[in-house]
């Protein structure tokens, strides 16, 4: 659609009175500057809606003939933000993705709401280091330097609600924003005010301390993909963990060192008190990433965990998942032979991870062109790394290029061509050997596995 022509469609669509808003079909459309991808995706949750790729004039444009009213995301990768849609709508925006949330404007109908999102979001961003100084304060003081806070962003709400007729759905998602972002700050209080106060220790807390968790719900679907209300709930089913296993569970060592039994402890918490089941599935989750993936406990301990997630979430939306990462880490633990998986070196011939590991030592490393940093800070640890390891042989795997940007990326580094490869699909890479996090490499003896979570900056 010609630029000037959208720009007018939208701008009658929002002057449309509220009978013609209650047409089920909604427009949403916008404008990128300097854009990072080709294409938009819309989102209700983790389900894609539909796809709109860039005009010659980096314009987008979705035309949805009906929906479900609530809370959507965009995608324009690496970057995504909250949208807020209702049937009716005709909504307009504007970004450059130099400076993508800061950059955000909406326009048209259902604006109001929107830009109220985007708005609490940065003022939010601006606090952290504020109530970062917070968590050394005695309790009382920081809960009353967390509600006048919170507050502030109430009483800027409820001016919207006199300025704008904003839905019982949209307010309440706007509350639901703000509530439940400081209320996750009450939930980390303890343990940041171990780490910042004097005593180092989990401070003696009154029995009103967690009062506004009553207010809190457990069950609201239409909160399950806010994000504050999600992180609230990780950090608030990490502390009912805690405290409960620190006065009442008989273990032999400190809970926090034991994290088995910890995370054990959070799953069946979660399975009795979480009502909506896509919430409950995605903590599920959460719980059980964080425990495969970060804690890297031993073999039998995994198994342990994995028949507890089993038995209390069998039918997880995210089993495929949750099965695939505990499998990938079992393949590959040490002496095991690194997975047989392809990759393509730069005259295009395949190889297998065994096949350049054979015979040598060496340590696979991963990049991805989509995040330019990474790759140029990875790059010149490599050279550092050669030259300080001279035993070692240090292999890149790029996880997502095309092959000309790949071959001009590996070009301008001054990285050793014939140590480099890609892979045809990360799905399979990431399955067998677990890329996570991007600073992960793998070292190798002869092709068996010496430390399939080593780090490039921490384990030379």
């Amino acid at each position: 659609m010609n630029k000037k022509l959208l720009y007018l469609f939208l701008f009658i669509l929002a002057g449309c009175n509220e009978s013609k808003k209650k047409s089920p079909a909604v427009f949403f459309s916008g404008e990128i500057v300097n854009p990072t991808s080709k294409h938009v995706v819309l989102y209700k949750g983790d389900v894609v809606i539909d796809s709109s790729s860039l005009d010659e004039n980096n314009m987008f444009a979705f035309k949805l003939d009906s929906i479900e009213d609530g809370l959507y995301h965009f995608n324009h990768s690496p970057e995504l933000q909250y949208v807020y849609l209702e049937k009716g709508d005709s909504l307009l925006i504007r970004l450059n993705t130099a400076d993508f949330d800061e950059s955000l404007v909406f326009s048209g109908s259902g604006e109001e709401i929107n830009n109220f999102m985007v708005e609490m979001y940065l003022a939010c961003e601006s606090e952290e280091k504020l109530i970062n100084e917070y968590y050394s304060l005695v309790p009382k003081d920081f809960i009353r330097k967390i509600d006048s806070l919170q507050q502030m962003k109430i009483d800027l709400l409820d001016n919207l609600k006199v300025e704008s007729a904003l839905s019982v759905k949209e307010s309440e998602i706007a509350e639901a924003n703000i509530v439940y972002y400081y209320a996750t700050f009450k939930e980390m209080y303890p343990f940041k005010h171990r780490k910042y106060s004097e005593k180092k220790a989990i401070p003696k807390l009154s029995k009103d301390f967690y009062a506004y968790r009553k207010n809190l719900t457990y069950g609201k679907k239409d909160f399950t993909y806010l994000r504050p209300y999600y992180e609230y709930m990780t950090y608030h089913f990490g502390n009912l963990a805690y405290m409960s296993c620190s006065s009442n569970c008989n273990i032999k060592d400190k809970m926090v060192k034991n994290h088995l039994h910890f995370n054990k402890h959070k799953l069946k918490l979660i399975d009795s008190l979480v009502e909506e089941t896509e919430l409950k599935d995605n903590l599920f989750r959460n719980v059980a990433l964080g425990y495969l993936l970060k804690v890297r406990d031993t073999e039998e301990n995994n198994q342990i965990f994995i028949r507890v997630f089993r038995a209390l979430s069998g039918n997880n939306r995210h089993i495929e998942e949750i099965n695939d990462t505990y499998e990938g880490i079992r393949n590959i633990q040490p002496n095991k032979k690194i997975p047989n998986v392809q990759v393509i070196n730069l005259i295009g011939e395949k190889m297998s991870l065994q096949q350049i590991a054979e015979n040598k030592k060496v340590v696979f490393y991963f990049w991805s062109s989509t995040y330019k940093k990474h790759f140029n800070d990875i790059s010149k640890r490599v050279v550092q790394l050669s030259k300080q390891k001279p035993e070692y042989t240090f292999v890149g795997i790029s996880v997502q290029a095309n092959d000309n940007e790949w071959k001009n990326l590996v070009e301008t580094a001054g990285l050793d061509s014939t140590n480099q490869y890609k892979t045809e699909n990360f799905d399979t890479l990431n399955k067998a050997l677990i890329i996570y996090p991007m600073n992960k490499c793998i070292i190798t003896d002869n092709a068996l596995i010496v430390d399939a979570f080593a780090n490039m900056y921490y384990s030379f």
